[in-house]
């Protein structure tokens, strides 16, 4: 995606200083839509997970029909090869990605074992603690299994993300609270969602629409770990109007507070303070 800087690419191969071209007009993935990535961080010298986001990329690719061509334990080996370029002190976005390069005869399904793989390196700096945003609802509502590839990481779902987070942006907001198809609260256009409620913790129950993001089972598991059992639980509008404090979870930033979600205004309190300081206690002792 380009947003960042100091890009090296990762293809056939080998290391590519660059943003350097990997597919071509005729790739299936180009034409039809099927590719799939995953996003990991490096920073401070750790990258947390990285094992796990490998892993899903490779579930990703399975669940569009694209055949894996790289076990999670060599994609972890190319990455920290690549990382080495950086300082220590650099931010990194890491994303494997895969895509499909020919179809059948009719041109549709993706044929196996004809895959193209790249991984790309991007310096994007993490957000400054307690940097917040605010939501608003959207028009747009998460698909479900039947008429999409919701279990994966796939960018042919990413259009319906972007025009949530266009309508939010046009609204004033930064980010949109997004509903599944029944009404209830699922997740963001870009992250999963937590909310507290007299010192409860909840967040949406996983039901198929959405991905239940690694470091959303990472937090879960950090407080856990520390005591506190978070609900994963149907949940309403209403209820994160009539909630305490909110945050939003995703890999790019770990830790996003809420400060408003349509006119009701929360503090960045002592539970989002608290499960960001877990996740970097957790990330910097791996």
């Amino acid at each position: 995606m380009a947003t960042g800087i100091n890009i090296r690419t990762y293809f056939n191969g080998t290391w590519h200083a660059g943003d350097v071209p990997v597919m071509r007009a005729a790739d299936h993935g180009m034409w039809l839509g099927t590719s799939v990535f995953d996003g990991a961080r490096y920073f401070e010298g750790v990258s947390p997970d990285l094992f796990a986001h490998c892993e899903r990329v490779n579930r990703s690719a399975k669940a569009l029909m694209i055949t894996p061509t790289h076990t999670a334990e060599q994609m972890v080996e190319i990455v920290q090869e690549g990382l080495a370029a950086y300082p220590k002190t650099a931010a990194v976005y890491i994303r494997p990605m895969y895509w499909a390069i020919t179809g059948d005869e009719l041109g549709i399904v993706p044929k196996p074992d004809e895959t193209g793989f790249a991984i790309c390196l991007e310096e994007i700096p993490m957000a400054p603690q307690g940097a917040a945003t605010t939501l608003t609802t959207t028009q747009f509502c998460r698909p479900t299994l039947s008429s999409s590839v919701v279990n994966a990481k796939a960018g042919c779902l990413y259009p319906n993300n972007a025009r949530m987070l266009s309508e939010a942006r046009a609204k004033g907001f930064g980010n949109a609270l997004v509903a599944d198809a029944l009404g209830n609260v699922a997740e963001t256009a870009t992250a999963n969602v937590f909310m507290v409620r007299d010192g409860e913790i909840f967040t949406p129950v996983p039901n198929g629409t959405f991905l239940a993001g690694i470091t959303r089972a990472r937090h879960i598991s950090n407080l856990a770990k520390d005591g506190t059992k978070v609900h994963e639980t149907v949940l309403s509008f209403q209820d994160f109007r009539e909630a305490d404090e909110v945050f939003l979870s995703g890999n790019m930033m770990k830790v996003t507070p809420v400060k408003e979600f349509d006119g009701t205004h929360y503090q960045s309190g002592p539970v989002t303070k608290k499960v960001r300081e877990m996740y970097w206690d957790w990330a910097l002792s791996e």
